[in-house]
């Protein structure tokens, strides 16, 4: 049986991180496709995912894109591409591919090593629609 999650674009992000959070909210709300759906690495399903590919399962700095049955990206190139599939304005983001990945993952590991600092801890709740994007097994 195909999930219902299957086709879309998954997000992999921190559910205790505030930047994590506010970047999750800031991605429902510019998904007028339907094309993501979101997982916290905490969850089951982010454990599932981690595990099965060998990554860390303790140390939730990374964001990942999954792309069932074809790829997953992680850290910048993860950003890069969500931008890129919401299209539009945000595709002008794919110039960030010029710069190569290892540059461009030091700038976000610098953002994920301070990303509690510069978060503003208030909590993310999504809303009745935004609910049916999170996956929780």
């Amino acid at each position: 049986m195909l999930e219902k999650w299957e086709d879309q674009h998954i997000v992999f992000f921190d559910g205790e991180c505030g930047v994590c959070n506010f970047w999750v909210q800031w991605v429902l709300e510019r998904d007028k496709n339907n094309q993501f759906m979101f997982a916290s690495l905490q969850s089951g399903f982010g454990q599932k995912f981690l595990a099965e590919r060998g990554l860390e399962t303790k140390v939730f700095n990374t964001l990942y894109l999954w792309k069932p049955g074809q790829y997953y990206y992680t850290k910048s190139r993860a950003v890069l591409q969500i931008a890129n599939i919401l299209g539009g304005v945000y595709k002008l983001a794919a110039i960030g591919r010029i710069v190569p990945a290892f540059l461009s993952d030091q700038v976000y590991d610098l953002v994920s090593r301070n990303r509690m600092k510069l978060a503003n801890q208030k909590c993310f709740l999504p809303d009745r629609e935004q609910k049916k994007k999170f996956i929780e097994v």
